[in-house]
């Protein structure tokens, strides 16, 4: 279990949402990230799990330099950014509606160099799974993706298809409901925090006020 202590994001309720623009300091960048709230909803805002996520990458929890990474549901990119300017090969992932939005905030945040080591695509999760190799990846990241019950079959089908025996899942997320918790007890299940089995899991709760 990883916890990571912060300080939670300026702005009250709802209006941090809202700005069209959300600034941050990682890995010697200043990241500034656009949001639509009015276009896409939840899927292109920050949500704290996101920067908490991005600090914990920063802090050195993994090695990300020369690492296959996937994000999924990435959202307004943070995540994948942070990664990709720690030295990762990043795969950027989303339902179609949000890859021109995503893209945006990748090119508008990588220098040219980094963004040849990254790539926006695709992923429902559950479908299509063919389209990335099995095991592909030595690191899979979620920022705040647990939250709707009827995804979690699919999206645990995925997490198993995209890991190796010596992969890492890294998800933050905050524990809002009971659901949360079943969520995190049907991976427990599935998956282990040894390399004895199909993956190496890692799951951070994100204690929130």
């Amino acid at each position: 279990m990883a916890l990571v202590p912060y300080e939670e994001a300026a702005g009250v309720g709802l209006q941090k949402f809202h700005k069209p623009f959300a600034t941050f300091s990682f890995a010697n960048h200043t990241i500034r990230v656009r949001q639509d709230w009015r276009q896409l909803g939840v899927a292109a805002v920050v949500w704290d799990a996101a920067v908490v996520l991005s600090t914990y990458l920063e802090m050195g929890a993994v090695e990300l330099r020369g690492c296959s990474a996937v994000e999924l549901g990435a959202g307004t990119g943070l995540v994948s950014i942070v990664a990709a300017l720690l030295g990762a090969h990043v795969t950027v992932t989303d339902r179609k509606v949000a890859l021109e939005f995503l893209k945006s905030n990748i090119q508008a945040n990588l220098p040219p160099h980094v963004q040849t080591n990254t790539v926006v695509k695709e992923l429902t999760w559950g479908q299509n799974l063919e389209s990335f190799s099995p095991g592909e990846f030595d690191l899979i990241l979620g920022a705040d993706i647990i939250y709707l019950e009827e995804t979690f079959t699919d999206l645990l089908q995925t997490l198993e298809y995209l890991c190796n025996d010596h992969s890492v899942i890294l998800l933050a997320c905050r524990i809002r409901y009971e659901r949360d918790n079943n969520f995190l007890a049907m991976m427990e299940r599935q998956f282990t925090g040894s390399n004895s089995g199909p993956c190496a899991c890692e799951a951070g709760t994100v204690p929130l006020s």
